[in-house]
Formats: C-alpha cells, structure tokens, sequence
C-alpha cells in the first residue's frame, strides 16, 4: 500500500451519481487552494508519519506568519486590539497555515480566505476608525465543523444527500460574528456525525500526529487543523465525545459545557427534534484560558434572549485557592481498561496531585455498562432508519462505523410508548448517579477520554469514557498532559485479565509501536451546571500535573 497522502484520505463511495456530485465537491475544493500555498510533491507522496513540523518548514510560510500561528486565541486578541497585528494580518497567516494543513491531513470542506480577509479589513477598519473593537473577539479567525451554516459556503449534516450551499448564518455563527469573528474554513465530519472517527465523502482526516491514527471524531477537522495550528480556535460539536475526543487524541484542549451553557444553534442536521440526548456546541482551542475567554464572550451576548432553551447561567470560575480541591480519580470505568498509555498518565497525574495540596481519591464508578446502554439506544431510537434514508437519497455508501453505531443490539425503532420507557429509564440513572457521586464527595472527577490514545482508523467502538458524560449532562473538558506514547515504556501489561468483550476488543487494538509520538490526553468532569468549577480545576491540576519536579 502507498504511504501517500491521497492513498491514506480516500472517503467514502458510492453509486455514479454519488461519484459525479463527489468529483465536483473535491475539485471545487482544490480549486480554493491557492497554488502559491501549495505543498511540493514530496511532502505528500512519501510523508514521515508525524507531520506537525512540515508547516514551519516548507518555506510557505514567513517568520511572521509562523509566529502568529504559534500564538493562542487570547494573545493574538490582545495583540489586534493593541493595533500590533492587523485582523488581516492575522487571518491571511491563518489561512496559508490551514491550506497546508489540509493538504497534509484532508481536514477542511471548505476554503474561503478572501471573505476571511475581506472582513478582516472592515474591522481594521472600524479599529482605526472607532478606537475600539467590535466586540470580544474582534478579528478572532475561527473554523467552523461542516454542519455549522455559513451564509453563502458549503455545509452538509453528515451525507452528500443533505449537502447544501447555506442561504444564511446558522445562529451560533450570526453571534460569533456579531462578536467579532472571522470565518475562512470550515471542516470535516465524518458520515452520520456519528462516529470517534472523521471519514466523509469529502476524505478521511488524518491524525498529524500519527498519520496512521484517527484524529477522532465526529469534530476531528477542527483538530487535524487546530494541532497543525491552521487554526487558534474551532467550534465543534459533542453529543458522545465529538469534540473531547479529538482534542485528546491531537493535544488540544476541548470542552462540552452544560447544554445550556453554550449554543449548539441551528446546525444542518438529520434527526432534529431527536432529544434523547443533548448535544452541546463548544471550544476546542491551544490552551485553557481561550475554553473560558470563548465561552464567556458567546454568553456576553445573552443568548437565552434569543433561545429559550438556554438558561442566563453566566459562567464564572470560583476562587478555589483558598480551600482544599477534592478530585476523584477513576483508572478505569469497571468495562474497559484503558491502554498502558493512559495509564501511566493517570499514575503521573494520581502521584502528583498527592503529593500537592489537593485531595485525592479513588473514584469508584457507577454503572458504567449501564449508562453506556442507555445512551447507544437514545441515539438512534428510530432504528437507523433515518441513517439509511440519507445514505440511500445520495446514493452513498455505508461506512463501517456507521453501520456499527446503527445495528443490534443498542439501536431499536422504538415506539412512541418504548421511547417514553428509556427517556424515564434515563432520568432515573441520572438521579441514582448524582447519589453516588454525592456519597464519594469529590468536587471534580480526572479520568481517561478514551480507553487509549488515538484511535487506529474505522476500529472507536467504546465511547463511555466521553459518552457517560453526555447522558448525565455532566461538563467535561479534556487537557493535553504533555505526554506522547513511547512504545519503550508504554508495554503490553501480560497480566492483563479481560473484564468482558469490549474490554477484549480494546486490549487487542494495542501495540505500542503502532501509536509512536500519539500525545495523551485526560479528561475532568464536574456535575450538571458546575462548568466555572471544572474549569478552575482543570487550570490547578494541569498545573500541578505539568510541574517540573
């Protein structure tokens, strides 16, 4: 098999009209790549396996321009509003930044720099002009996940069926906007926006990391884009794990706030009214302080005026300096353990924290298997049908990931009766989890986001790790530790002792030198409603975490 770019990002097939519209799409989109940003043959016919460096290196981009996409979305804030970058500045290095990125990783759907670079202009402009900026992120670029509406750019729900050039802002993007954002790419998802994995009819992402692993999914553009720093900050979506996991298995920060924290806002989608479970729109980003600086400037404009479905809950971060922080540690979820990798994160991050003035302990779960089983059945209560459908209408074929998420035993066409039956069945796992957790008085819980590090392609079967979250309503947020697989130390433990099938199927996806140089991500949840607190606590402990000793 070649090790070209091309040969790895094949997408998805299907019958010749699905070919005819799908050769279009990706003409069109190599098209928007200027030549001048364009990638020398050698980098894409035999690439290393870790491309973050070939940005920096293949001379496309200035000094400049390097520096400012090294920076994080607060400073490059600070520095615009300062006048000591210009918005176009800042966008035009952005973009050249992306364009190499896709081409490196098949991450993006679309391309539009000169729209990013023509508002740009009006607000240096309205700077210059005013004195003042337009609002909390003026000049900010930030990509977009596919299914989000751009007037005027491509967007789909998943399928080529629902492709569509969007005829207005979705509502999230008109607020990002009216804040001060600057929009140039949007990203790819994978089919169904249903999977840990990002494959479309577009192309399957890659993993800059590890071109031979997932960058997860269903955000997993955003992150393929964002750890090549083609971007300071994208907006993805989490209804299972879709922005935490990617930004675990790229060394981002991500995180799925409260749903009525943050808008998700009108997205393209197949199965609204579906509220079985909610999904929430969130950051994903280069450090922790751009999770809280985003959120807190979507809230600033009050969105609850405009969306009855979210709560005027501003989020605030709790001075927790001045007492002890009590963390809950969980090794394992009692289904699936994860792989040595993450383990030794956890036993860094355990011994660490003990040895700090926070509070540790040992976190015992509840019912894991259980809740997993709930939320698989929540997802798809029409059986898949609607899956199906979709594929069926662009003569698309399925995918392997999407054909596992919609099959026995989890998926069910439910009637309207049985429907009621698991949404109470929900609500009462819910009650019962919040008494345990009450019982174990922890403030926050560190725990893996996935049973290892990046996903090898087609093979993110276990989403409970992110997915437990989703149907307790729990926010969460994932960190990078700073740690990378070494296949030196990351061993097969050959005491391993099978706790069920999944944990079988995810022992068996292990060999340390397939995931060389994947970072190593953990996660932080706090209960419903208590965002400000786990995020105050992800700044300690990743502090405490990343010290030198």
């Amino acid at each position: 098999m070649s090790s070209s770019i091309s040969s790895r990002t094949k997408g998805s097939t299907g019958n010749a009209y699905f070919t005819q519209l799908v050769s279009a799409q990706l003409s069109r989109l190599k098209k928007q790549i200027p030549l001048e940003y364009r990638l020398e043959d050698s980098y894409l016919e035999n690439p290393p396996l870790n491309v973050t460096s070939i940005p920096e290196e293949c001379g496309i981009l200035s000094e400049n321009e390097i520096d400012i996409t090294n920076l994080d979305a607060t400073d490059i804030l600070e520095k615009i509003k300062s006048r000591e970058l210009s918005a176009v500045q800042v966008v035009t290095a952005f973009g050249k930044r992306a364009a190499i990125a896709h081409q490196l990783t098949a991450c993006l759907t679309d391309f539009f720099i000169d729209d990013g670079i023509k508002r740009a202009k009006e607000l240096d402009d309205y700077l210059r002009s005013h004195g003042k900026p337009v609002g909390p992120l003026h000049g900010l670029p930030i990509s977009l996940k596919d299914h989000y509406p751009v007037k005027g750019r491509w967007g789909s729900g998943g399928f080529l069926s629902n492709l569509e050039v969007s005829s207005e802002d979705g509502s999230l993007v008109s607020l990002l906007r009216d804040l001060g954002a600057v929009f140039y790419v949007k990203t790819n998802q994978p089919q169904t926006i249903m999977q840990l994995e990002t494959q479309s009819f577009y192309a399957r992402t890659l993993n800059p990391y590890n071109l031979n692993l997932s960058p997860g999914g269903s955000s997993g553009g955003e992150a393929a884009l964002l750890a090549l720093k083609g971007s300071c900050m994208g907006v993805g979506s989490d209804i299972g794990g879709s922005i935490r996991c990617p930004s675990a298995f790229t060394g981002l920060y991500g995180v799925r706030p409260t749903p009525s924290i943050f808008p998700l806002g009108s997205i393209i989608f197949y199965r609204n009214g579906n509220d079985g479970v909610h999904a929430s729109g969130g950051p994903i980003c280069r450090s922790a302080r751009d999770l809280e600086m985003l959120i807190k400037a979507v809230q600033s404009k009050k969105p609850w005026l405009e969306d009855p479905t979210f709560l005027p809950f501003p989020l605030e971060l709790p001075d927790i300096s001045q007492r002890k922080l009590r963390v809950g540690i969980m090794t394992h979820d009692g289904v699936v353990l994860p792989h040595p990798p993450v383990l030794r994160a956890l036993k860094l991050a355990k011994e660490k924290l003990e040895a700090s003035d926070v509070e540790v302990v040992e976190y015992a779960p509840y019912k894991h298997k259980e809740g997993y089983d709930i939320i698989r059945t929540l997802y798809f209560d029409d059986g898949g049908e609607r899956v199906r459908q979709c594929l069926k209408d662009g003569g698309e074929d399925i995918l392997p990931l999407s054909e596992w998420v919609i099959s026995p035993p989890h998926t069910k066409n439910l009637s309207a009766h049985q429907a009621w039956e698991m949404h109470y069945k929900r609500d009462s796992f819910r009650h019962a989890y919040l008494q345990q957790w009450r019982k174990q008085n922890i403030d926050v819980l560190l725990c893996p986001a996935y049973p290892g590090v990046a996903a090898r392609h087609n093979t993110a079967r276990y989403w409970a790790y992110t997915a437990m979250w989703n149907l307790l309503d729990y926010p969460a947020a994932v960190f990078p530790t700073g740690l990378a697989v070494d296949p030196k130390v990351d061993v097969i433990d050959p005491t391993f002792s099978s706790m069920g099938p999944e944990d079988s199927y995810n022992f068996v996806q292990y060999e340390p030198s397939v995931y060389t140089e994947a970072p190593i991500g953990l996660q932080i949840v706090a209960p419903r409603f208590n965002d400000g607190l786990m995020l105050a606590a992800l700044n300690v402990i990743e502090q405490i975490i990343k010290a030198d000793d």
